[in-house]
Formats: structure tokens, C-alpha cells, sequence
């Protein structure tokens, strides 16, 4: 498990090296990480943790599913745009061990999305020997 404090309503978060301590203190060498968030305004995601491409995705959230667009759930909690956004994301990512080593790419991170933030999450990491 993985605990992450969020400091703004969308944040993208880096949790790769987090992630990595857990497979290795497993002793696994060769198997399947499933990384899981529990919390319907949330995701994660595998992509390149670069600045620029973080703001795009912030940004091309925004324009795909933008806040407060006459959305039914905002009469309860005034939060759709953070589910509907969750839901094209997804709510986890697996990624294969080799070698008791995470079998990413060189630019793949694992990158959980804050989308209703800020709030204390958590995040779920199975890892499952092959």
C-alpha cells in the first residue's frame, strides 16, 4: 500500500521509485505488479514524466471533460468531471517483473492522477509471482 497526501483538485504524481522499493523488498523475480487505486476520483497511468506533457494532460482533461458542464452528479457532490475523468484513465496498470526489476520502458513512469484533490489517498500494490 501506498499512501499519497495530494496538494491540488488535479495532480499527477510520479509513484515509479515507491512502487519499485515495494517489488524489490518482494523477493519476486519474475511476475506481475498490479497497481490499484481504490477511490472512483483518481487513476493511474503509465506514460513519461516530463513538465510539459504533465500540464497537457491536466489541460487536455480540462478541454475533454471540462468542470462544472451542467453534469447530474454535480447536484450531489460537485464533482463529475473528476469520475468521468477517472473513468477514461482507468484505475490501474499491470507491469511485468523480470529479474525481480520492474519491465518498464526507458521513459515509462507509473503516474497516479490526483483528480478531486487535495486529499489523502491510497494506493494498492499486489505483486504476483509467475
Amino acid at each position: 500500500m501506498i499512501e499519497i497526501k495530494t496538494n491540488r483538485r488535479v495532480e499527477l504524481i510520479d509513484i515509479t521509485e515507491r512502487v519499485k522499493k515495494i517489488v524489490e523488498r518482494s523477493d519476486v523475480e519474475d511476475g506481475i505488479v498490479v497497481i490499484y487505486t481504490r477511490h472512483t476520483t483518481t487513476a493511474v497511468i503509465i506514460n513519461e514524466n516530463e513538465r510539459g506533457l504533465m500540464e497537457d494532460v491536466i489541460v487536455t482533461l480540462e478541454r475533454l471533460i471540462p468542470t462544472q458542464a451542467g453534469y447530474l452528479h454535480d447536484r450531489i457532490d460537485d464533482n463529475a468531471d473528476s469520475h468521468l475523468r477517472s473513468i477514461l484513465l482507468g484505475n490501474s496498470v499491470v507491469i511485468p517483473i523480470t529479474n525481480g526489476k520492474l519491465d518498464l520502458g526507458t521513459w515509462q513512469r507509473i503516474i497516479f492522477v490526483e483528480l478531486d484533490g487535495p486529499r489523502n489517498r491510497r494506493v494498492v500494490v499486489k505483486v504476483v509471482p509467475c
